[in-house]
């Protein structure tokens, strides 16, 4: 038996078994975020996938419009003039081979790694290490490119990669307590477009199960699929 807490208690009670409308729910997920800390809003979603099979996997990027409240360390691994261009864009580091051994021997001080196209041989060694932490670069991901200057503003402007865990469920942080519960709606408006946008041919059948957010330490709370669906952007701005 899991022992909850008091607090969690205490919280969950201020939860009903029912669907929310999108801004009820986010406006009650700010109610229950009483930890000592900034807590993050996190969506977790359940789909009508099986990951196993390839035309059922889901791996994307959603560009937050609001942001996602966090200071996002990008390092990038180039060659040539690709170094100076990354560094000058706002990269917070910046190598070629001698970052790859870098990674290699444990250092991981970066939230987001992207790499240039002609390194990814050699950044391929590196996937044991970085798979496991989901900064592995990828070209679905946008962490592959030759545009690094736009890559990596989108990154730290609030840009967020994400899949469909192996039973089918997305986990997303999308935005933190403090944010308003107006802010916090464009940004999941934003996150279920991107959902519908990339449905994987091979999803038969209903696709979207159940959609919850919670903030970090609170309960969760279920959202209406159908209302947050039906929304138009105006209503979410």
């Amino acid at each position: 038996m899991v022992k909850i807490s008091r607090r969690l208690q205490t919280l969950q009670a201020k939860v009903e078994e029912k669907d929310y409308h999108p801004l009820e729910a986010l406006a009650l997920l700010k109610d229950t975020a009483t930890a000592k800390f900034v807590e993050a809003a996190e969506a977790h979603i359940r789909l009508g996938i099986d990951p196993k099979y390839t035309d059922q996997q889901l791996r994307t990027t959603v560009a937050l419009p609001k942001g996602t409240g966090q200071i996002v360390r990008v390092a990038v691994i180039a060659r040539g003039e690709k170094v100076n261009e990354a560094s000058n864009a706002g990269a917070d580091i910046v190598g070629s081979e001698e970052l790859i051994d870098e990674i290699q021997k444990g250092r991981m001080d970066f939230d987001k790694l992207i790499a240039t196209p002609d390194v990814m041989p050699q950044v391929a060694k590196l996937g044991k290490l970085l798979g496991p932490r989901g900064l592995m670069p990828s070209p679905k991901g946008g962490t592959v490119t030759f545009d690094l200057a736009g890559a990596i503003a989108e990154f730290k402007a609030g840009k967020l990669e994400f899949r469909a865990d192996r039973t089918g469920i997305v986990h997303v942080m999308f935005g933190k307590t403090t944010f308003s519960p107006e802010d916090l709606l464009v940004n999941l408006k934003a996150l279920q477009e991107t959902i519908d946008r990339n449905r994987p041919s091979g999803a038969k059948g209903r696709y979207w199960r159940t959609f919850y957010v919670s903030a970090t330490m609170g309960p969760s709370i279920k959202i209406d699929v159908t209302a947050l669906r039906d929304l138009k952007l105006s209503e979410a701005a």
